[in-house]
């Protein structure tokens, strides 16, 4: 299962490797309308994985693609907190920094020891080219009755992708002239019927909550996961250990794992 992954990217174009990092850092800071309107629509999936935190006192949490830390900011009251996030320009100069425990580039740098009551990620799953590595590392990292709570965007979905197109995408090809298809098709490895299919494989209880009436008629979904499968966890981990050992693999630092 799973031959298909780690994924891999093709190239850029050079006019849009130009303007690459530019253009991820605007998008993560809301810096033009579009980007600064989905920012806003976003806050839903803030807002769905936090809102467990009602019912808990200080549980210890890992975020799997923190990007800025901008979802610090609804978890005032998390004091254990700890980010993978090999992308350093993102959140170099946060000011939630401070409040950070430890960071991470790869989450194989885990001490094998670590357990976290809550593992945490929004619209980070579908850019990661190894994601059955990376859910099946977060199952043997989820302490008992723990849960992961992921957030990402309906990527495949119809209303999802003519929202993108008559907006950011738009509004990138009359800025630039160029394609905002090529750069969605290079980051959203992962579609949302995808992503899911990963879950449901790891976890024996996946519960998933739609921003929409309907999968493809939604803009985001959200997936709180319990009972990793652990049997199935170790054997990804260790398989994908012998098949791509550390010293062969090609560090993305846009993203989360090795892919």
């Amino acid at each position: 299962m799973f031959e298909n992954y780690p994924k891999v990217r093709e190239p850029l174009s050079d006019e849009l490797a130009a303007i690459y990092t530019s253009q991820y850092l605007e998008n993560r800071s809301g810096g033009s309308t579009a980007t600064s309107m989905a920012q806003r629509m976003e806050q839903w999936m803030h807002r769905k994985v936090s809102n467990d935190l009602k019912s808990l006192s200080d549980p210890a949490t890992l975020e799997i693609g923190a990007g800025t830390l901008n979802h610090l900011d609804y978890e005032p009251n998390v004091s254990v907190y700890d980010v993978v996030e090999p992308f350093h320009e993102l959140f170099r100069d946060a000011p939630q920094l401070g409040r950070v425990r430890k960071t991470f580039d790869d989450i194989a740098e885990l001490p094998l020891d670590a357990s976290y009551d809550r593992i945490v990620s929004i619209a980070t799953f579908e850019h990661v080219c190894n994601l059955p590595e990376v859910v099946a590392h977060a199952g043997l990292f989820l302490a008992e009755n723990g849960s992961m709570r992921i957030a990402i965007p309906s990527e495949g979905a119809f209303l999802w992708t003519m929202a993108w197109k008559c907006t950011t995408g738009l509004e990138f090809r009359l800025r630039t002239g160029l394609d905002y298809g090529e750069l969605m098709s290079f980051e959203h490895v992962n579609t949302a019927a995808e992503i899911e299919t990963v879950l449901r494989y790891f976890f024996g209880t996946v519960e998933r909550s739609l921003f929409g009436p309907a999968r493809e008629l939604s803009f985001y979904q959200f997936f709180e996961c319990r009972n990793p499968v652990i049997g199935r966890c170790s054997e990804m981990v260790e398989t994908r250990a012998v098949q791509f050992p550390p010293e062969s693999r090609t560090r993305d630092p846009r993203h989360v794992g090795n892919g």
